[in-house]
């Protein structure tokens, strides 16, 4: 397939002990603490491990998220908050604005963070499948369908839990709907760069082809909009991502289009339409250059250079050359001055997230290792910051020393750029 997505970096995150001295007061409880904390490390170690697949994310996420919801959701279906919820401080970075990070006290912003960046590994799974030559037909699937489960989590974050934040979200940070909204729209116009594949190879209709690419041109062109109140020092290498697929399949709508133009003997129309495929060609081109001197956040690359932006930019150039040779022989139709309207509608094909829900809560949760819980046993404020001193490494402490705002990664800078 050998098709080419920009990424932006994983997010970062402190380390959790989930030690809470004194108030785990039974075996049980204690034993639930050491799970999360196992369960939070595993989970976070195979977000840069190149050799998980989806079936071992679902597994990690399923034990983390189901252990975690003890801190958030009330024991007996009721509207009482859970007396756990604010008992840990949790530390996030940011994926755009680098290593500036966000720290609350609340288990629903570890729930959201972390949710965001499994959705965030679909969506760098499905690149690394996609970007391989020799893709099976399986794999292709897969790609689709971890794009729109990664979807279906954005969406659930945005729409179910990310409401629920006690401290409200930073403007232009990971969890604002703005960017919440254009993760969604790219996650479903790349799955749709997959089903417009599919029906090349297979030889469609021309047509559904010329539909498929138009409503995905306008998808992006959507989350770039969505983008753009956004302060562009953060954003503007994503746009130019944006950009250039909008114009990339207003470039393939455009040359499909003409395709079918010529089989329904319209030819003049069919020419026009193929110089206009080759305009937004050029400019999607244009934008593959910009893309690679932009500096910010997200993948380097040089996308003109990938195979599948090169095989367009062939087939543009023979059907235009095509349509040119059979005007001159057999149509002598006149090419309009102006470009055909593209009024295209998909009937088959366009995706829509998977809905997404977390797990129910695990099973070791019981009102009796709720009530093992004993708030009224937390230490002092002095005595919590010692004992937090005291659990983390020495670099946390010179780091803290130093008066560095930055928690220690959990990966490496390259790694969470992967």
């Amino acid at each position: 397939m050998t098709h080419w997505f920009h990424r932006n970096p994983l997010k970062a995150t402190a380390p959790v002990s989930f030690n809470f001295y004194g108030v785990a007061t039974t075996p049980g409880a204690t034993k639930i603490c050491n799970d999360l904390r196992l369960s939070r490390t595993r989970l976070l170690e195979l977000f840069t491990d190149l050799s998980c697949n989806p079936e071992m994310m679902k597994n990690a996420t399923d034990l983390y998220f189901s252990l975690l919801q003890g801190f958030i959701t009330s024991l007996d279906d009721s509207s009482q908050e859970c007396k756990l919820r604010y008992i840990q401080n949790f530390k996030w970075t940011d994926t755009l604005q680098g290593q500036v990070p966000s720290s609350q006290q609340d288990a629903v912003f570890e729930l959201v963070s972390m949710g965001f960046n499994v959705a965030l590994w679909y969506t760098k799974y499905a690149s690394r499948l996609a970007g391989k030559e020799d893709i099976t037909e399986d794999e292709a699937k897969d790609v689709h369908r971890s794009l729109k489960i990664a979807a279906g989590i954005f969406k659930h974050l945005k729409e179910s839990h990310i409401p629920k934040l006690i401290t409200p979200v930073e403007k232009g940070r990971d969890l604002e709907a703005r960017l919440i909204d254009s993760y969604i729209i790219q996650c479903q116009a790349e799955a749709q760069e997959v089903t417009i594949a599919r029906a090349i190879e297979l030889k469609h209709n021309p047509g559904l082809i010329a539909a498929l690419a138009y409503e995905t041109a306008n998808f992006y062109q959507k989350a770039d909009q969505t983008l753009s109140s956004l302060d562009p020092t953060y954003v503007g290498k994503w746009r130019k991502y944006l950009n250039l697929k909008t114009c990339f399949y207003m470039a393939y709508a455009y040359c499909y289009h003409g395709q079918t133009l010529l089989t329904g003997d319209k030819c003049g129309e069919a020419i026009r339409s193929l110089q206009e495929s080759e305009k937004f060609f050029a400019k999607a081109e244009a934008l593959c250059k910009e893309y690679g001197e932009t500096k910010g956040p997200g993948t380097t690359a040089k996308p003109s250079g990938h195979l599948f932006f090169r095989k367009l930019g062939s087939l543009i150039k023979n059907t235009l050359e095509k349509c040119q040779r059979e005007n001159g022989f057999i149509y002598f139709q006149k090419v309009p001055a102006d470009a055909p309207q593209l009024e295209l509608k998909a009937n088959y094909g366009l995706v829509e997230p998977v809905p997404f829900e977390f797990p129910a809560l695990n099973a070791h949760w019981t009102p009796e290792t709720l009530a093992a819980f004993d708030l009224t046993k937390r230490p002092k404020d002095d005595t919590v910051r010692l004992a937090y001193l005291l659990f983390f490494p020495i670099s946390f402490i010179v780091c803290i020393i130093q008066s560095c705002h930055f928690a220690p990664l959990t990966c490496s800078p390259a790694q969470c750029r992967a």
